[in-house]
């Protein structure tokens, strides 16, 4: 069987792509990085592959706001090939500014949105201040997300100055939340530093109908095994870290199809 084809984008002021692309190799994905320009270009094609990684980072400097002109880039740019991509059954999953790119952009909540007036955003933290910490997270088990599936709860680090979700009433009800930030039990919350971000309705991920599009705050690929927990040396923890299923569901759903 064929390893899931999987594209790692990258641009000026990327920075967790070699992060992500370790995940999906370890979750045994057949991982290339390509720039954007290449796509633009199109000295690569988005068609030839099977699952689309939005990586962390700080994309051209957060000009214009976090994940803002890459997102133009995306709809503008690629805006045919993205839609041809979502049609044909690929899977995309935006971290941190790859989560802040998905909604600019339009591709979540709804992806038919894309390159239409945004329905939601990111903005800046309720703290007005970057927040780097590790979070508890409850997993939506209700969700059609293709990437959380058989998770309940998780623990990860988040990494941003601008994560807090935000969308009028009628939008909010409409989309499907993957994972929401939690206190110690696991019971979502509005509650600072538990949610670190102000994120309304405690919203830390969310994926658009179908489960394939998911975008989320907090870095998985930042814990795929036990020694990148931040008290791994005293406490008894499994060889897999808590962000590794997500990159295994999506290459399972692929080697599946």
């Amino acid at each position: 069987m064929s390893k899931a084809k999987t594209l790692v984008l990258r641009a000026p002021g990327t920075n967790c792509d070699v992060e992500a692309a370790f995940a999906f190799e370890t979750a045994g994905a057949d991982v290339s990085m390509v720039h954007i320009g290449e796509l633009i270009r199109r000295d690569k094609e988005l068609k030839d592959y099977q699952i689309m990684v939005l990586p962390g980072g700080f994309t051209y400097g957060d000009d214009l706001g976090s994940g803002r002109v890459i997102a133009n880039e995306v709809s503008m740019k690629l805006g045919d090939d993205v839609k041809l991509f979502v049609e044909n059954g690929g899977l995309i999953i935006g971290i941190c500014n790859g989560f802040q790119i998905l909604v600019k952009s339009g591709l979540l909540p709804d992806p038919s949105r894309l390159n239409k007036t945004q329905k939601a955003t990111l903005t800046n933290n309720d703290s007005g201040k970057f927040e780097c910490r590790w979070v508890n997270l409850k997993v939506n088990t209700n969700s059609k997300c293709i990437f959380t599936k058989g998770i309940e709860k998780m623990y990860l680090p988040v990494a941003h100055g601008e994560g807090k979700f935000v969308a009028d009433e009628e939008m909010l009800a409409s989309i499907d939340v993957a994972i929401r930030y939690a206190d110690a039990k696991s019971e979502p919350t509005m509650s600072y530093p538990d949610n670190p971000n102000g994120s309304l309705n405690c919203i830390a991920g969310i994926c658009d109908s179908s489960g394939r599009i998911f975008g989320l705050m907090p870095h998985p690929e930042r814990f795929i095994s036990e020694s990148q927990h931040p008290r791994w040396t005293g406490e008894r923890l499994s060889e897999q870290g808590d962000g590794f299923k997500i990159f295994q569901n999506a290459v399972d759903w692929i080697k599946h199809l």
